[in-house]
């Protein structure tokens, strides 16, 4: 259990992630290192932190994900506590014991936890075993015979998923019993190449489901809450496009279920830090997916509809601070909307690397905006494409539809390609605006015209 004041933090990340750490840390009189590759010279990051490290060239490999070099200019400039943000090693427990192991605090949860969420066969036993709903599904598959026997008890269609997998990477959709092997071969090649670990194993699949998450916050004493959940059912290639806080389609009674399952999990696993339970929701039925031991990408509109400052909460804990001061079941205020603005083409999703020429970001009443990016700033293709977290908050949901459309038209991003034209499209779409839709609905519904027409109508 860690009792340390924590005086000066390296932030092992880049990007907006690690601004909005170094604001957290300044906030909490807090002194701050970045790291950064000889690209990111003159990254915001690294103008904004008390001190910077060059880390290593361009490639993540050998800098971002250069854990002798990190820790090498943690040592260097005296920091006490490193923070990885998310991405890069924020989920590696080996990169956790290592920055332990040299007597600085890792501000997230401990190895174990990262080892157990990050097998997601060990994560969907500790599910079981926690009372938490799953989906039919299996251990690990030994061989084609035996996936094909498990599928059949299970009943097509099913899903093949790696077990290290992460971001949507390693799953494979079986309709026809006469693919299955085939098929699991192939995905067992591709996540052995993209993951070092070929083991995989099978669910029944969902053909209709919606992406809903719960935001988890547990101290080293037993203590665990819930900041409610977000919605995350606007997916491309299984990565988020928009998020939103609260789910519009949850009643109170499954809301408080699967807060309380989250909770349930957490407390299983003795678990300490930021968290996130990710669930697919049938109908009125949700099963557990997996858990994230990190700060999540869309933290953001959890801040929004509550009012309590994660990353702050996240250093508070490492501290060994406890969650008396949170009540055990927040009350959403209002309804919160946030777009991931990349610099990538709006239909095909392929990086657009390039010079940002003009910027404009938008403000007003209840506009937030988490980016690192300026005017003459050179998006790298090195690293993710994502420039720019456009949040907005409201009354409710209808209210920040009309704002996030608002925002959206007065952002201006010249010079290089990005996808604002399908966040414009997607806010005037019916089925987005009722609230009618699943993870599928963006690639099955996406009209390529339709976008290139609101690129047009920008230039």
């Amino acid at each position: 259990m860690s009792n340390k004041e924590i005086r000066k933090v390296l932030v092992a990340n880049r990007g907006e992630i690690a601004l909005r750490v170094i604001r957290a840390c300044h906030e909490l009189g807090i002194r701050t290192v970045a790291v950064h590759s000889s690209i990111d010279e003159h990254a915001l990051h690294t103008r904004f932190a008390d001190e910077a490290v060059c880390i290593g060239p361009g490639p993540a490999t050998q800098s971002y994900l250069n854990i002798p070099n990190i820790l090498a200019a943690a040592e260097l400039s005296g920091a006490d506590a490193i923070h990885p943000g998310y991405g890069f090693l924020s989920e590696r427990a080996d990169f956790a014991e290592i920055v332990g192991r040299c007597g600085m605090t890792f501000i997230g949860p401990g190895a174990q936890h990262m080892r157990v969420m990050g097998d997601k066969i060990e994560a969907r036993a500790c599910a079981v075993r926690a009372g938490v709903p799953v989906l039919p599904g299996t251990g690990l598959l030994t061989d084609g015979e035996q996936a094909l026997e498990e599928a059949t008890r299970i009943g097509f269609p099913v899903i093949l998923k790696a077990s290290a997998g992460g971001g949507g990477r390693g799953m494979k959709i079986v309709r026809d019993p006469a693919k299955l092997i085939r098929t699991l071969e192939t995905a067992q090649a591709e996540a052995e190449a993209s993951f070092g670990c070929g083991d995989m194993y099978m669910e029944r699949y969902v053909e209709s489901p919606r992406h809903v998450e719960i935001q988890v916050v547990a101290d080293q004493h037993g203590g665990v809450v819930h900041l409610l959940e977000r919605e995350c059912s606007i997916q491309r290639r299984h990565q988020k496009v928009v998020e939103e806080a609260p789910c519009s389609v949850l009643s109170e009674s499954v809301r408080k279920a699967m807060c309380d399952a989250a909770v349930g999990l957490c407390k299983a696993i003795d678990y300490h830090s930021l968290g996130t339970v990710e669930f697919l929701l049938d109908g009125d039925r949700f099963y557990f997916m997996e858990m994230n031991t990190r700060v999540q990408v869309e933290h953001c509109v959890t801040e929004m509809i509550t009012g309590v400052d994660l990353v702050q909460e996240q250093i508070r804990l490492a501290m060994g601070g406890r969650l008396d001061h949170l009540d055990r079941y927040h009350k959403a205020r209002g309804h919160s909307i946030e777009c991931r603005i990349n610099a990538e083409d709006p239909v095909t999703f392929g990086p657009r690397p390039g010079t940002i020429t003009a910027l404009h970001f938008p403000g007003g009443f209840g506009v937030r905006i988490d980016s690192h990016v300026y005017q003459g700033y050179k998006v790298s293709p090195f690293y993710d494409s994502m420039l720019a977290k456009v949040i907005v908050h409201a009354a409710d949901r209808d209210r920040a539809i009309r704002r996030m459309r608002r925002t959206l038209g007065e952002c201006v991003i010249e010079g290089i390609t990005t996808n604002l034209p399908l966040h414009r499209w997607l806010f005037k779409q019916e089925a987005f605006v009722s609230g009618k839709y699943d993870t599928h609905f963006l690639e099955a519904s996406l009209d390529p015209e339709a976008i290139l027409r609101e690129a047009d109508s920008y230039t």
